[in-house]
């Protein structure tokens, strides 16, 4: 260590490995890869950790012009979900010194506004989680990286695009529904103008129309359990078609409003109607009975998004592919009328 401090410096790691400074910095700021071999990058950190040294990233901001700062925009926080996309991102930028502040932006859909006096000044890049496309020029500009998760990935206005496959999802739900011998449907949709929501409607309606003999009714509610609960009743009392034998929700809320409405009508769930939902929040497993689901990996969706967001600082091309998602059944479906 150097004489007289207290804290390990780069030329203390230089010493203790036996390479210079500048390998130091290579290894450390992850940019050692065909300027220093595997072996004496491992070296590095290992001698980086047996000192406990950890870079001023204040010095290394300034001299490079970075505040490693990231924005991460999310609809309203109504739900766990955009707890953990912030949870997984935070901890991927954690591990390469970045930060991540988190703006949630109500609903998503109008146009966010710039939570800093200049957000280009104030931040390295955005993430922005589920939001329409028009909800982010204030804060990006033009010259901010940005990468969206949850967005069409032929129209996005962002560097990269993170997915789940939210359309496997809704085909599993179809097939799970199908298989059990439901023909008549109802689609409880969020009433949100955002590419996810399209996806999940046009994927419902091509599984269930590929079969002979199918209904499909489509009913629109807001994100929350009184206007799913107002939506559902209204759609069940109308004197239109055939009465449905389940209930496909685009999301936990809305499922857990259906339920309600059924008991009002003296319905009972999976006997008369089962019923389906998207996203497997911890309210899926508080409701009774529990809620046939789509699991979503929130914590995976973020990390996927800052790693997205870090190759585009880079300069380098962001792994491609959706996230799988996975149907949990659960007691809210049987098959029609099932005793």
């Amino acid at each position: 260590m150097a004489p007289g401090s207290t804290r390990p410096t780069s030329r203390d790691v230089a010493q203790a490995a036996g390479v210079s400074q500048a390998a130091v910095s290579l290894v450390l700021g992850d940019k050692w890869r065909g300027r220093v071999s595997e072996p004496t990058a491992r070296r590095v950190r290992q001698a980086a950790l047996d000192l406990g040294y950890r870079p001023n990233l204040a010095a290394r901001n300034l001299r490079l012009g970075h505040t490693r700062t990231v924005l991460l925009v999310v609809p309203a926080l109504t739900t766990e979900f955009f707890a953990g996309v912030y949870t997984g991102a935070a901890r991927v930028a954690a591990a390469h010194g970045f930060g991540v502040v988190l703006y949630p932006s109500p609903e998503g859909i109008g146009p966010a506004k710039d939570p800093f006096h200049s957000a280009r000044a104030a931040l390295d890049g955005v993430i922005a989680s589920s939001m329409a496309a028009d909800a982010l020029t204030a804060i990006r500009g033009d010259q901010l990286p940005l990468v969206m998760l949850d967005s069409d990935p032929h129209g996005s206005l962002g560097a990269a695009t993170v997915n789940l496959d939210i359309a496997d999802g809704v085909r599993q739900v179809a097939h799970h529904l199908l298989g059990l011998g439901h023909r008549h449907f109802l689609h409880l949709a969020a009433d949100i103008p955002s590419w996810t929501f399209d996806v999940r409607a046009r994927e419902l309606s091509t599984r269930l129309g590929a079969v002979t003999g199918t209904t499909l009714r489509t009913t629109r509610a807001p994100l929350s359990i009184d206007d799913a609960l107002t939506a559902t009743e209204a759609a069940l009392t109308a004197p239109t078609g055939p009465h449905p034998t389940a209930i496909v929700c685009d999301d936990d809320k809305l499922a857990a409003g259906a339920y309600k409405a059924l008991r009002r009508l003296g319905l009972r769930v999976p006997d008369d109607i089962s019923v389906t939902g998207l996203d497997d929040l911890a309210l899926a497993t508080a409701i009774d009975p529990e809620l046939t689901t789509v699991r979503l990996d929130a914590e995976l969706f973020g990390e996927r998004g800052m790693q997205a967001l870090l190759a585009v600082l880079d300069g380098r091309e962001p792994d491609g592919g959706d996230i799988p998602v996975q149907l949990v059944v659960r007691g809210s479906t049987a098959p029609p009328g099932a005793p």
